[in-house]
């Protein structure tokens, strides 16, 4: 059986407005974030997100895992890019040094040198309040859209039936994985299989983790051949499909799409006159 993310009905500002329209200002987002490097521009942006996941609805206690990952993957990437200078070579090509840091040891005669520079560090912080924009944005679509919706959303925006639908199934196959997952755990639990004391190689705790990958893997497959059947017994696809639910715009949805093409277009048309490249305040 498929099952959904912890979806529940809020209090909160994506709840407001339709789905549809919601979905569109969120295409607008990203694609307007991903076309600045500016700190100012970007910093703007990370405050929408903000707003929009601290009027979400949505629990410390429920989105504490995945937001704490999120955090610090995207704090160790940036870091990573600070202390190399990697990602930021395409952006701009000179670098004012801040200082130098020197480890007191050597590696095979090269002794480690981190450059300190007002570049990396601007540069950093961009890439942290990008990143950082656009996972807001998406950390609370699945606890916020209902997923009886999904594939009415998708075809509401113009898709065809096959791939509003086989969006809808994506979006629930990641939770029932997650489950089938855990219950198997707990079933090789029962039977003694230890997952804390696999020891060994990469290879070595790929193969003794087969007890717990090998059954999921295979529910997997014969969960998503019943799923084909009962869609072909169902005659899907031989011609357009009826949705038991309807979604109508109301005048607040149509304002927030109209808000999102402004939005794309203003951006794209700062990007390109030159405006929101990358920046570094000129006293430094």
């Amino acid at each position: 059986m498929l099952v959904a993310w912890r979806y529940r009905e809020r209090r909160s500002l994506v709840q407001w407005f339709d789905p549809r329209a919601w979905f569109i200002f969120y295409a607008s987002f990203l694609a307007s974030t991903l076309l600045f490097w500016d700190f100012r521009f970007l910093a703007a942006f990370a405050l929408v997100a903000l707003l929009v996941l601290l009027t979400s609805g949505i629990t410390w206690r429920e989105m504490r895992r995945p937001l704490l990952f999120i955090f610090a993957f995207i704090t160790f990437f940036a870091l990573l890019t600070f202390l190399t200078g990697r990602g930021g070579i395409e952006v701009y090509r000179q670098e004012h040094l801040i200082g130098k840091v020197v480890f007191p040891f050597s590696l095979f005669g090269w002794q480690p040198t981190i450059h300190v520079t007002w570049e990396r560090t601007f540069f950093a912080l961009s890439q942290f309040l990008r990143v950082f924009s656009l996972a807001c944005m998406t950390i609370v679509i699945p606890y916020t859209i209902n997923p009886a919706h999904y594939g009415i959303t998708f075809r509401g925006l113009g898709l065809p039936d096959k791939i509003a639908y086989a969006i809808d199934l994506t979006m629930r196959f990641i939770p029932t994985f997650g489950r089938d997952f855990q219950l198997t755990l707990d079933a090789q639990r029962a039977r003694g299989y230890e997952l804390e004391k696999i020891r060994g190689g990469l290879i070595a705790q790929v193969r003794k983790m087969a007890p717990l990958i090998i059954p999921v893997t295979i529910h997997a497959i014969i969960a998503s051949e019943d799923i084909i059947d009962a869609m072909d017994l169902r005659a899907f696809g031989v011609g357009p499909r009826v949705w038991l639910e309807t979604l109508e715009y109301r005048l607040r949805d149509k304002l927030l799409i109209g808000f999102s093409i402004f939005l794309f277009l203003a951006c794209l048309t700062l990007s390109f006159f030159s405006y929101g490249k990358f920046w570094v305040p000129p006293v430094f």
